[in-house]
Parts: C-alpha cells; structure tokens; sequence
C-alpha cells in the first residue's frame, strides 16, 4: 500500500495563537487562533479550517475531473457552511457541513458534466477522510524546566 507523510508543525505565538508551519517550501507560514473571547481571532480556528479543507478539497477534485473531461470551467466558487452543535456531554462538535459548489461551464457542456458530478466527491482525500472518520494517535511529551531556566 502506498504511504505518503505530511508534516505540520505549530508553535504557540501567545494566548492561543498559533504560528503553523508547513513542510512545502513555497508554503507560507499562518496563524491560527480562537475566536474572542477565548482568543483574538488573529488568524482562522481549527473548525475553520477544516470547512476550508473540506471544502478546498471537494473544489479540486470537481475541477481535476472536468479538467480531464476537457469542460472548461469559467469561474467556480465554493461555499461551506459548517455546524456547530453540544453533544450529549456539552462539548462543542463539528455536527455538519453544507457544501455548495457553482461551477460556472458552458450550456453546452453542462450534459458533458454528469459523469464528473456523479463521481468527483469518491476521489476528494480530505472529504472521504472525514466521512469515514479518521485515526489518530496523540502522544503527549511534557518537558520540564527547572525555576532558574524559567526565571
């Protein structure tokens, strides 16, 4: 099975501000933070951006496969409204996204189009990931500092 590794790195900044970091050279860094009042809204949360990765995702797939089925798309935008909802518990979830995609082709080839409608969405890595729910694996690795490193 072919295996591939992506590596993200954050760093706290202040607060609950986070510079993150990817591995793509080209890549800019961002900032991710909470909304107020926990945080300042400096940059996007984590909620935010999985609407976006979802929603980047399902874009791309639709446009690689129109792409190779040489319909040219004018224009496309891509809306993404995201769920937010307590749990039994209380605690904040993700309880749904409502995607909308408007590619904007030709009258003539919007009959060409229905075999990338009907299967884009099974090539979306991000969407399919989610829908199936994902595996993780959190490892916590506290490292101490004596009171005269922290003075």
């Amino acid at each position: 099975m072919e295996q591939e590794t992506l590596t993200t790195e954050l760093e706290r900044v202040e607060n609950y501000e986070f510079k993150v970091k990817f591995d793509l050279m080209k890549a800019p860094q961002i900032i991710v933070d909470e909304p107020e009042p926990l945080g300042r809204s400096a940059g996007p949360n984590a909620s935010r951006l999985l609407s976006a990765a979802v929603g980047n995702c399902l874009s791309a797939s639709l446009l690689f496969c129109l792409g190779k089925a040489r319909i040219p798309v004018r224009e496309l935008r891509t809306s993404v409204e995201t769920i937010l909802r307590r749990n039994e518990r209380g605690r904040l979830r993700i309880a749904g996204m409502k995607i909308r995609i408007s590619p904007s082709l030709g009258q003539e080839d919007i009959p060409r189009s229905k075999r990338c409608l009907e299967t884009f969405e099974d090539f979306c890595v991000v969407t399919q990931s989610v829908r199936q729910g994902i595996q993780d694996d959190v490892e916590i690795e506290p490292s101490g500092e004596t009171r005269e490193q922290a003075v």
